[in-house]
């Protein structure tokens, strides 16, 4: 990101990402739905690559899903999403493991008008959602990780405008997911992406490892490596030969078996090979690509130069966000300000939401978000303290949560006294408190349960026993409604993922427990089925296996490690009795899902994540 030319501004600028034409075509087609001059499913089709999905409820209300390429929110562009979740949505917004932000329960005749002002923020919802090329992520991390070999922010966020509005984009047989990371760590989960950039540095040449077919749901397939190393002058021309491949010879028939992966298995490797290559010769012999900016002398993200406003009071963000008008159904964020955070709680959230950057004097800041939820209020707030004690932007992660970047580190106190302010002064980041859980039945046609439900169930069981995080460092917990994995829980150290069973005539919301996934060392391994348990019995689920964990790992061992070499056998054995219900030992609150009040009463629809 380049620092914005006007010495009036604060903070740091991106061109535009949105067409403000599209806007006025969509409301066009929507008439044209309405008149019956558009079929269902032309309609859906249309809506889908504008971001705009179909929910469970009969009403005409929808999600609307907007594009955050590579994470990164400038503070204009928070400030719209607030106005969008406060006008239009429940008064909240909801950050996804892919680095978008999602809005429910939006009525189909205010679509056109969120979409207008979000383009005018410079945010598009173009290709969010259908077969298309996905918004691209990136390591929300890039650019100030001490463990990075470089910055892949301004080659993730090319790759996105090459792909945005491409010709062959929103023509695919499916989505189509790409990711960059330039940690070793993996942030992104570049290895389940169907192509996935890994940063590398070759005699001080840069390039990248590439991964191809990565995906978890019904098959689930780490990356495999197409390039160990490729250097960053060809990414245009590979990322190009391999979506013309998918585009020539996808299946778009079988829309549940016609992502890249089930093309690589189709075929095979080796003639998935001579395709690509065929093309990415075919592609440079036209000319190919060149990158927008100088291979020897990439964009590189400075320090904040400019003169920081002044921060709002402790006591006026308590009171916006106090003022926050949440409605609607489902489960809503609960705000709690703390106007006298200890030095203490201080000093405990530091320790995992205070990150050293590879700058000498800045730290980043990570604001835990519980099911990745902020309401309209605590965005704004947010978008203050960006430009207060940050770069005036803002990254959301793939774990829900979200950075302020280029804090000097003797503000970092002052910084965490207002985020307590807004309710948002959780610590916990990125360990066993920091549950991520997809929307679950609570929106999605799809979903089997309420996945919210448990993921709010579960962070709070971990937070109301202090010390349990810090014991099993290391193990994250993710939840899905259903197979398709929104959650992540196929890559989870212990992961949740939706379905049901009878006891009796009536149904029961249960869980399959997966314990020993993960996303390390350049590839991704997926967690085993030890368990298939009740709903309101996983948090006994989750103790029995921390307590295994923490009882036998060796020396700095991951709970992927350790679940992955565990007898399978023996964890099983941990949970039978857990699985045990019948008639008579049932009682009634286990044919109730996790928040909600009412009988359990499953209905899953015909989805629209494949049309």
């Amino acid at each position: 990101m380049a620092a914005v030319d006007d010495p009036k501004t604060y903070g740091r600028a991106r061109l535009s990402f949105a067409d403000e034409a599209e806007v006025v075509e969509f409301a066009d087609k929507i008439e044209k739905f309405e008149r019956g001059e558009l079929s269902p499913d032309e309609w859906r089709v249309y809506r889908l690559l504008r971001g705009t999905y179909g929910q469970r409820q009969p009403e005409a209300v929808h999600m609307i899903r907007v594009e955050i390429p590579q994470g990164v929110l400038t503070a204009p562009q928070v400030n719209a999403l607030a106005d969008v979740a406060d006008r239009h949505s429940r008064g909240f917004g909801h950050i996804t493991t892919r680095q978008n932000v999602q809005f429910h329960f939006v009525p189909l005749a205010e679509v056109e008008d969120a979409m207008g002002h979000l383009a005018a923020a410079g945010l598009t919802t173009r290709e969010a959602c259908g077969n298309s090329v996905r918004n691209i992520t990136a390591c929300a991390y890039a650019g100030v990780s001490a463990t990075e070999l470089f910055d892949v922010t301004p080659y993730s966020e090319a790759l996105t405008r090459y792909f945005l509005r491409h010709p062959l984009s929103s023509s695919l047989p499916r989505k189509f997911k790409i990711g960059f990371e330039g940690c070793p760590e993996d942030h992104v989960k570049a290895a389940i992406n169907d192509i996935g950039w890994i940063a590398r540095v070759e005699n001080g040449r840069r390039g990248f490892r590439v991964t191809v077919a990565g995906g978890t749901a019904i098959m689930c397939t780490p990356g495999k490596p197409l390039f160990e190393f490729l250097p960053v002058e060809q990414m245009f021309d590979a990322a190009e030969a391999i979506v013309r491949v998918f585009h020539d010879l996808g299946d778009y028939k079988h829309k549940q078996r016609n992502r890249l992966k089930f093309l690589i298995k189709s075929i095979g490797w080796d003639k998935f090979e001579e395709e690509f290559h065929a093309r990415f010769a075919a592609v440079r012999a036209e000319g190919g690509t060149p990158l927008p900016f100088d291979p020897a002398a990439p964009p590189e993200e400075r320090a904040p130069d400019w003169d920081r406003p002044k921060p709002p009071s402790v006591v006026s963000i308590s009171t916006r966000v106090l003022a926050a008008q949440l409605r609607g159904p489902g489960i809503r964020p609960d705000t709690k300000p703390d106007l006298a955070p200890s030095p203490n709680t201080y000093a405990k959230w530091a320790t995992t939401n205070i990150l050293l950057q590879k700058q000498p004097g800045y730290v980043t800041a990570i604001v835990t978000v519980p099911l990745g939820d902020l309401t309209g209020p605590q965005l704004r707030v947010l978008s203050d303290l960006s430009l207060a004690y940050g770069d005036g932007a803002v990254r959301v992660t793939p774990v829900q949560d979200l950075l302020i970047r280029w804090v000097p580190a003797a503000l970092a106190p002052e910084l965490y006294a207002r985020l307590a302010a807004a309710g948002l002064g959780l610590g916990g980041a990125n360990t066993l408190a920091d549950v991520t859980s997809c929307p679950g039945a609570e929106s999605c046609k799809l979903a089997v349960t309420q996945s919210r439900g448990l993921g709010a169930t579960l962070e709070a069981h971990v937070r109301s026993q202090p010390g349990l995080a810090e014991l099993a460092s290391g193990v994250d917990v993710k939840v899905s409604g259903c197979p398709n994995g929104c959650g992540q829980h196929h890559i989870a150290g212990i992961g949740f993922q939706g379905s049901l069973r009878k006891v009796g005539d009536r149904p029961v919301p249960q869980y399959f427990v997966m314990v020993g996934g993960g996303v390390s060392k350049g590839s991704a391994r997926f967690g085993k089925v030890v368990g298939k348990v009740p709903a309101r019995r996983c948090t006994t689920a989750l103790d029995r296996l921390l307590q295994l964990y923490t009882s036998e790992r060796a020396a700095n061992e991951t709970a992927e490690d350790f679940f992955q070499r565990a007898d399978v056998a023996r964890v099983k054995a941990l949970l039978t009795d857990l699985e045990q219900l019948t008639p008579d030992t049932a009682a009634p609150e286990d044919f109730i899902d996790l928040a909600e009040s009412k009988a359990f009463a499953p209905e899953t629809m015909d989805g629209e994540c494949a049309t």
